[in-house]
């Protein structure tokens, strides 16, 4: 069997493996080392990569972003800014038809903005959100699948665990990739309002009423809200203006936002200390991930599986936007059996060599960024798509009156929103890149 060979075989393998619940991250570890050592016989290899390619991987500068941007996601929560995001939002729009979902679509965009995980998102928002849903007589399924598909604005809305994981992964700007995400994140944010807008009128029984707010009471409820525009428009504003690198700027985000959960009172040494001991969780889990991705991935380039791939879609002649389209459906379709992080770790090392040969009538720092954004945008329909949709879970653990089923059915309209909108964003580049060109 040639070295070839054997790399497209790890593949079934892998996914095997994946379905008999082994954790992505030991899956393509174990992978990569069993590929390692077909392909040379030998276990010194295996052994010098244990020394050298961890430490090449974790001492590079820029993940130590990711633990940060956790951390200020978790001080975010402890400083109450999710429920003030909530009753803002609620205040402003919450007598409309569907204004409470819409509500809690609008908080998530707010929350994704100083948080940067889809799942920390879905989880606070549910908490924050779902009681006062239910409350105002809002199914179940809208509730729930309103609530699931806004936590996905997380990873969408920079700042973005995943953007700074693809801009390692592909050489990128992170500061272009997080100026590049903000139209198609408010877009998104706006396409599940549109959504729950035309929902709520085919089925008019899915939501109840609430009292309209006067003015006055919709004014205080800004105050609140404040420090986290404040929060976001000094990290952001600080990338964007060239003050701090991202890394810097994770770093301030996360003093900022420790300081207003000390000033509500939030923040207290217990606290402290459960917040940090989640964000390192999360940290090593997702650098568990980044480990076994990148064993695996060393593996396939001793094979030449993505400089064959590259090579073969090339000579075939293909349009370069039907390797696109087939390229975005498979994101879709490994979005329904792998979590968003391993696919953007094990997917975009093979699949970026071969997109960026083809012509796009970009330049490649153009190209890059656009591509990125939508691969960001299916990985986050990924987490709202059965069986292995994350936010699903996480939402429907929080009502769990609520058949799960309801909530797979309750995402399907979202879902149909995201497919149009990365349709259009694939078709009209401009739209995702006119940020960056503005700025840079």
């Amino acid at each position: 069997m040639s070295n070839f060979e054997i790399g497209l075989w790890s593949f079934p393998l892998l996914l095997v493996l994946i379905f008999l619940r082994i954790p992505i991250g030991l899956a393509m570890l174990g992978v990569g080392f069993l590929g390692t050592y077909l392909v040379n016989g030998t276990t010194v290899m295996m052994m010098s990569q244990l020394k050298h390619l961890v430490y090449g991987t974790f001492s590079n500068y820029s993940f130590s972003i990711i633990p940060l941007f956790l951390l200020m996601g978790q001080f975010a929560t402890l400083g109450g800014m999710s429920a003030a995001l909530f009753k803002a939002a609620e205040n402003w729009l919450g007598h409309r038809k569907g204004g409470v979902a819409m509500s809690a679509v609008g908080a998530c965009a707010g929350f994704g903005a100083i948080c940067g995980s889809s799942l920390a998102t879905a989880a606070t928002m549910g908490q924050v959100a779902l009681p006062e849903l239910r409350r105002y007589g809002y199914s179940g399924r809208l509730a729930t699948g309103a609530l699931a598909a806004g936590g996905t604005l997380g990873i969408l809305i920079p700042p973005s665990v995943i953007l700074v994981l693809y801009a390692i992964l592909t050489e990128q700007n992170i500061a272009k990739l997080f100026v590049a995400a903000f139209i198609p994140g408010i877009l998104a944010a706006i396409g599940y309002m549109i959504c729950i807008s035309i929902y709520v009128r085919l089925y008019p029984e899915s939501s109840g009423a609430r009292e309209r707010m006067p003015y006055r009471e919709r004014l205080r409820a800004l105050g609140p809200v404040i420090p986290v525009l404040g929060i976001f428009l000094l990290v952001v504003g600080g990338i964007y203006g060239g003050i701090f690198t991202p890394t810097e700027a994770a770093a301030v985000g996360a003093a900022c936002t420790g300081l207003l959960a000390v000033a509500t009172g939030g923040l207290t040494l217990k606290t402290t200390g459960d917040a940090i001991l989640a964000t390192a969780s999360s940290t090593g889990m997702i650098f568990l991930i980044v480990l076994g991705a990148a064993f695996f991935n060393s593996f396939l380039a001793l094979t030449q599986v993505p400089q064959h791939s590259a090579e073969w879609v090339g000579a075939q002649g293909f349009s370069p936007w039907l390797v696109l389209t087939a390229v975005l459906l498979l994101y879709l379709v490994f979005g329904c059996v792998m979590d968003s992080l391993s696919m953007v770790l094990l997917t975009v090392p093979i699949f970026y060599p071969i997109m960026s040969a083809l012509d796009f009538g970009m330049s490649p720092a153009d190209f890059g960024l656009w591509f990125g954004i939508l691969v960001l945008m299916v990985v986050e329909v990924g987490l709202i798509t059965p069986p292995v949709g994350m936010n699903l879970f996480v939402i429907n653990s929080m009502a769990k009156d609520i058949p799960i089923a309801d909530t797979f059915r309750g995402t399907l309209p979202f879902v149909i929103t995201d497919i149009i909108r990365i349709t259009i964003l694939a078709l009209f580049p401009s739209i995702t890149l006119v940020a960056v060109w503005a700025i840079y």
